[in-house]
Order: C-alpha cells, then sequence, then structure tokens
C-alpha cells in the first residue's frame, strides 16, 4: 500500500469550447454547488475552438466564490514563466487563494511552432519546464531581497522583480508519464496530475510513484509532500460492473479509495461535460469516498 495522507480532492475537467461561452463558465460554477474542490480546463492556446485558458480562469474565478482554478494544464511553451508568474500570484490575490498550477511541457509541436514557439525536443522541453518552474518560484519568493537570475537554455530572466507573492501556496502540479519528467517532479514539483486514459494499467501509476518517490528523496524531499491527482474518466450506470468506474456512485467511491489507499492518488478530476454526472459525482462520490478512506486511516 502507498499511501500518502492528504486530504482527497475532487475536481472537473471541463472543455473551454467557444461556441457557447459561457457553458464552460456554468459547469464550473456547477461544479462549486456540487461540493467539489476544482475545475480545471485544458490548455491548447493554438485551437480556435477553444476560449483561451487564461482568461477564461479570470473569468470563472470572479463568476465563483469558493472552488479552486486551475489549467490542466498550462502549456509553457506559448505562455512565458516570468509573466505567467505573476499572471497567477495576481489571480490568486484576487480570488482569494483560488488558483493552481497545472503545468505541461508541451507535446503537439506543429502548432505551437505555428503560434510562434520554439520547436523542442522531448529532453529539451523538460529542460525549458525545469528553468520555468525556477522562474516561476522566484517571482513568487516576493520577500528575497536577491536579483532573480536563471540563465536557462530556453528561458532567461536577468535581475527581474520579484512579485507579487500569491494569496496562499499555489501548487505547481506536472502533468507527465515519462521517466524525466516523473524525476523533475519528485525534485521540484508539489503535484503530478496524469491522465487516466493514457494508461495500460494501473501499475503504472505504482512504477511512476516509485521514480517520483525515488527522485524526491535524492533531493532531500520528503516525498509525501508531493500530491497525486489523476484525470479520471467514467461512466455513472445503474448496475455494478467490474470495470472502473462505471458503475453506481457507490462503485465509484469504492473504486477511488482503493486508487487513495493502494495507489497514493488523492486528487480526482472528472473529465467530461455532463452537468447531472458533476452534480452525482460531487454529492455523491466524493462524500462516500472521502469516509471510506478516512475509515480505512483510523
Amino acid at each position: 500500500m502507498t499511501d500518502y495522507g492528504h486530504d482527497l480532492l475532487f475536481g472537473t475537467f471541463i472543455t473551454p469550447t467557444n461556441q457557447v461561452p459561457q457553458h464552460a463558465v456554468q459547469l464550473a460554477q456547477a461544479s462549486e454547488a456540487a461540493g467539489l474542490d476544482l475545475a480545471t480546463f485544458q490548455d491548447h492556446p493554438y485551437q480556435p475552438g477553444f476560449l483561451d485558458t487564461w482568461t477564461l480562469l479570470s473569468y470563472v474565478a470572479a463568476k465563483t466564490s469558493r472552488i479552486h482554478l486551475s489549467g490542466n494544464v498550462i502549456n509553457l511553451p506559448l505562455r512565458g514563466p516570468a509573466v505567467l508568474a505573476r499572471a497567477a500570484a495576481s489571480l490568486d490575490l484576487l480570488s482569494g487563494g483560488r488558483v493552481e498550477l497545472g503545468l505541461g511541457a508541451g507535446g503537439f509541436w506543429d502548432p505551437i511552432v505555428a503560434m510562434g514557439g520554439e520547436r523542442l525536443t522531448p529532453g529539451e522541453s523538460v529542460t525549458a519546464l525545469e528553468e520555468g518552474i525556477d522562474i516561476i518560484r522566484g517571482i513568487w519568493d516576493a520577500g528575497n531581497p536577491e536579483r532573480l537570475v536563471v540563465d536557462g537554455k530556453h528561458h532567461q530572466v536577468v535581475g527581474a522583480k520579484r512579485g507579487p507573492a500569491p494569496a496562499h501556496d499555489i501548487g505547481i502540479w506536472l502533468g507527465a508519464l515519462k521517466p524525466r519528467m516523473l524525476r523533475l517532479i519528485g525534485r521540484k514539483a508539489d503535484g503530478w496530475l496524469p491522465s487516466m486514459g493514457y494508461m495500460k494499467s494501473l501499475d503504472e501509476l505504482t512504477d511512476a510513484n516509485a521514480r517520483i518517490d525515488d527522485a524526491a528523496a535524492g533531493a532531500g524531499r520528503d516525498p509525501r509532500a508531493i500530491r497525486r491527482l489523476v484525470n479520471i474518466n467514467g461512466r455513472f450506470a445503474a448496475e455494478t460492473s467490474q470495470q472502473l468506474l462505471v458503475g453506481p456512485p457507490a462503485q465509484w467511491a469504492e473504486q477511488l479509495a482503493v486508487l487513495a489507499l493502494e495507489y497514493g492518488m488523492t486528487g480526482f478530476i472528472l473529465a467530461g461535460d455532463d452537468p447531472n454526472a458533476i452534480a452525482l459525482y460531487g454529492q455523491e462520490v466524493a462524500p462516500a469516498a472521502r469516509a471510506l478512506v478516512a475509515a480505512e486511516r483510523a
């Protein structure tokens, strides 16, 4: 068993389609009304069918009062880390500490280049992401009197002014599956945010957690400080089944409790744009899963 002991988080992964611009906003509001902790949106700035994710996050923050918000995940190749750091801190201050920062290294390089980004190899993209994290944390370190200098291969700042500090400790969660990215999470990130749909089996969670833990220990960090979240897909049904997350809410709760207690995953972000599923997830699955995990931990 691998239980890192974090409180459970439940959220939604909403498509930021611009065909009906208010729809994504309404789904975020539905997520808050259902008692969920987090509403997230994918970030593909080269996709003309989507609203700009950072603009959407800002608008949704003004239209909600409690729920936390994040990109899932923010496309760093098209969003400069120093400006992104100030944007995240500013929105965190304006929203009362409700912003988290899911980050990605990029992957769709043809459209990224078409939008003016730099084409990177997989290895270069990880290096660029690590440099970006250093810059973001440096900007947030507003009380540090030293000049902020990061002389990276892909991102540089030379004496940039620090600040503002965010309202709370914003979590930097990396969307990743490959070994080098997992090691970066262990060294420098606050959380791991993969998508279950890209995994062939739950054993991949165990293997990835081990890589993260080893890298964290090697960097002098406590592996338990790193939250493990996951994007999930599923379907509510009247009858139970042997499939993962295909069945009634009680089955979902039991299976998510197993993922928490045996695989270390403590953040569950449901992909989909069905308000009825969002309501069931927040009102029935989340409290039941929390109760099961609390009872087992006790």
